[in-house]
């Protein structure tokens, strides 16, 4: 199959948000393993670690050279929807994840006629000390990242 251009994330300033929806030519059922089970994360997104599966879950996710920061994973309906609470903030980390100094990136999945739909939007960001720059970067971020998953699960399909 031919993979198809998806269009890059976007800032929402009024709601301090980042959203990018991307079409998968990939079954549901295999993209939501891809982004709820660690070991599948980790091929794609950061390394992740969780204690557990489903709402509730905690650990940490990473990325070569940086550091390790908490995350949460807050709401679990398979094969739907899925959403992660992470620090974001510069400065000393928690060992768990701050309410205060976080944002939630969900993942929203629907079944197309040529595989699945995926929206990532992350809220949250007037909670930090820097919306503007750390929306920016997560903008691109999720671009980069959600190619990566593109490109694992249709050489995989």
């Amino acid at each position: 199959m031919e993979s198809m251009q998806n269009p890059q994330a976007v800032i929402d300033a009024d709601t301090f948000s980042v959203r990018r929806t991307i079409d998968i030519q990939a079954p549901r059922d295999k993209v939501w393993r891809t982004v709820t089970e660690p070991e599948l994360i980790s091929q794609w997104f950061g390394e992740v670690t969780l204690d557990g599966a489903g709402a509730g879950a905690l650990g940490t996710i990473g990325w070569p050279g940086e550091r390790r920061v908490p995350i949460r994973v807050e709401t679990y309906d398979p094969p739907s929807e899925v959403s992660y609470r992470w620090c974001n903030e510069d400065g000393p980390l928690p060992e768990t994840v701050d309410e205060r100094r976080s944002t939630v990136f969900t993942f929203t999945l629907e079944e197309t006629s040529g595989g699945t739909r995926l929206t990532v939007v992350e809220t949250g960001f007037e909670r930090t000390s820097h919306p503007a720059a750390l929306m920016a970067d997560h903008r691109d971020g999720w671009d980069g990242e959600l190619d990566k998953l593109v490109a694992l699960l249709e050489r995989r399909a």
